[in-house]
């Protein structure tokens, strides 16, 4: 008679590891029209660039550098979510101070919590001169800030 509570339990622990394993995609959060003004990081689409065809790219691997004459004036970052027709650019502002840190100290903790938010939500981040922020620079930031604490102890 012990075994059904046991067989039941199994059952319902499988079920929440399984549901505990699957992670959905949100997309970037979006900074209302209203708060952009006072909202100490600011979060907007990007208009498409004019004379860009709509058609998704041959090219299945998504360009290392995206081009930084479209992003707008004061972006720190751009987050690009989706491919082809389907890509969406969300820029990434700060107010002055944080921008400016991020400017120089991209390893900063705000800066790479926007850079969080933006491939949590599957997207791939942009620093203002093109260039592709990935994985392996997000290391060398950690490297980096992990030997500034290390000499200052």
């Amino acid at each position: 008679m012990t075994i059904a509570p046991r067989a039941a339990f199994a059952t319902l622990a499988c079920a929440l590891i399984a549901a505990c394993g699957t992670s959905t995609r949100e997309p970037v959060p979006i900074t209302p029209p209203a708060d952009v003004a006072t909202a100490p990081v600011v979060r907007v689409p990007v208009p498409p660039a004019a004379g860009v065809p709509a058609t998704p790219p041959i090219a299945v691997v998504p360009p290392q550098r995206l081009d930084p004459s479209t992003f707008p004036a004061g972006a720190v970052y751009v987050c690009a979510s989706g491919e082809g027709a389907q890509r969406k650019l969300t820029a990434v502002e700060f107010d002055a101070k944080v921008g400016s840190l991020c400017r120089r100290h991209p390893e900063m903790g705000p800066c790479q919590y926007e850079r969080s938010i933006c491939r949590r939500s599957g997207g791939r981040v942009y620093a203002a001169d093109g260039s592709e922020i990935t994985q392996a620079t997000e290391a060398e930031y950690d490297r980096k800030v992990m030997r500034v604490r290390l000499r200052s102890n």
